[in-house]
């Protein structure tokens, strides 16, 4: 599983000219399911979003976690962080989950999210969105299932 973070002072999701889900400060983060990943591997990495701490104190220490500064988070289900281009021109998504199985954990990652902050947005899975944002720093972080 991969979580793509960038810190935000705002963000938005649109699907047929609607705004579906807007955040002012705190994450905006594309889901990337792989086809062997679990809910074992969800919740590890859940935590690991949760708990990371890259919003300044008062010294302008990047110490305070989401929590901390009571973010938000707008999450993205982003098959593409997937991609695979190391022969030709064209990525090749094989290491991607299924649709099925991608969105019952992409459900299960928003789920678990709510459990713990109070304002989640989210995109709607397999749609056409346009996402806007103003990254914040900027700062933007690759979590990677396979790295921690």
């Amino acid at each position: 599983m991969k979580f793509l973070v960038q810190r935000v002072s705002k963000a938005d999701v649109t699907v047929d000219s609607q705004v579906i889900g807007s955040i002012g400060k705190g994450f905006l983060v594309f889901v990337g399911v792989n086809r062997d990943d679990t809910r074992e591997i969800a919740d590890k990495m859940v935590r690991k979003l949760l708990n990371l701490r890259i919003f300044q104190d008062d010294a302008g220490k990047t110490n305070l976690n989401l929590m901390s500064v009571n973010g938000e988070l707008l999450i993205i289900s982003q098959f593409t962080l997937y991609a695979d281009c190391k022969q030709g021109n064209r990525p090749s998504f094989i290491n991607a989950g299924s649709p099925d199985a991608a969105n019952e954990l992409y459900e299960y990652v928003i789920a678990k999210c709510k459990e713990t902050i109070q304002d989640v947005a989210c995109g709607e899975f397999g749609a056409d969105m346009k996402v806007s944002l103003i990254n914040d720093g900027p700062f933007t972080i690759m979590l990677d299932s396979d790295e921690l």
